[in-house]
């Protein structure tokens, strides 16, 4: 029994420093679109690329020459997006165009073809505020820490769908283990958690770094320390999105080793851009969404600091 455990550990050994090549055959173009606009009186941008072989490096193929537009199917206004550099873009005037509970469709013309996607612009709860919280030192952390929280509540009603960004020191939190999303207060339809406070986890957990200390990867490195700031985004989303979202989450937060060969296979993410009139030549992926906005944010001051770590937190 012995010499049989060794052998398949060798053969373990053997299985993770062997090198595999293997030829790939080259996949057909997709047309990619990527259209997630806001309510925020900025400058909103839609991407049209087309798909590139799996070891180019090189940047995607910009679609040109595209008509595309985002039509409000509540009042029938329509907003036309001018083609420039890498993106089509729209630029706000003294207002957005974007309403919260109207539908909105987007459509794209593309050398005799038409896509289309609808989304609806859902409500949006405000950020009741930000608190910093002091925490022992425990088995992740050398010393004593500061965490981060924001406080905000679920809208009224149930159906809900929210993307939660969040920014410390001014560089968003973007790795797939960051990408935070709610249904209602929850993590998806299935609980029932409708117009109260969202979630610890999604409240406190996904805005909080959690990178490994360089000098010792057994621990990490604190979250926050005096002088650093955490601001944040509530987007609302479409039900849609938040299933493309829990998607992309599934596909791209793979933490690798020998739990992937546990893991879902990789496969395309849903997408909600569909051809309605004329023969595609390439299949299209992507996804549209409609987002109504709400921010708030915070600094771990000395004071804020001081109080947090008082006996009674004031």
């Amino acid at each position: 029994m012995k010499k049989l455990i060794v052998f398949f550990l060798a053969c373990l050994n053997f299985a993770c420093d062997t090198e595999i090549n293997p030829t790939l055959n080259p996949a057909a173009e997709v047309m990619v679109v990527d259209a997630w606009l806001n309510d925020k009186n900025e400058t909103q941008k839609i991407f049209l690329t087309i798909s590139q072989p799996y070891f180019d490096q090189s940047l995607p193929e910009k679609v040109e020459d595209a008509n595309v537009s985002v039509i409000d199917l509540s009042s029938g206004e329509a907003i036309t997006f001018i083609e420039k550099d890498a993106y089509y873009v729209w630029e706000p005037g003294d207002e957005g165009f974007l309403e919260v509970g109207h539908q909105y469709q987007l459509r794209i013309e593309v050398e005799g073809v038409t896509y289309s996607a609808n989304a609806r612009l859902g409500p949006v709860p405000e950020v009741d505020s930000v608190q910093f919280t002091y925490n022992p030192k425990d088995i992740n952390f050398k010393e004593p820490y500061f965490t981060a929280e924001f406080l905000a509540n679920d809208i009224p009603g149930q159906g809900d769908a929210y993307w939660i960004k969040a920014w410390k020191n001014g560089v968003y939190l973007s790795k797939p283990s960051e990408i935070n999303i709610a249904y209602d207060a929850g993590f998806s339809s299935n609980q029932t958690m409708d117009g109260v406070l969202f979630n610890q986890i999604i409240r406190k957990d996904f805005v909080n770094p959690w990178d490994k200390n360089p000098d010792n990867e057994n621990v990490l490195l604190p979250p926050y320390v005096v002088g650093d700031s955490l601001y944040l985004e509530i987007h609302s989303i479409d039900p849609m999105a938040f299933e493309f979202l829990s998607g992309v989450i599934l596909q791209t937060n793979r933490p690798g080793g020998f739990s992937e060969l546990f893991a879902t296979p990789l496969a395309n993410v849903i997408s909600n851009i569909h051809t309605v009139s004329g023969e595609s030549p390439t299949r299209v992926q992507g996804f549209f969404n409609v987002s109504a906005v709400t921010s708030g944010g915070g600094e771990l001051t000395a004071a804020i600091a001081e109080a947090a770590m008082s006996p009674d937190g004031n």
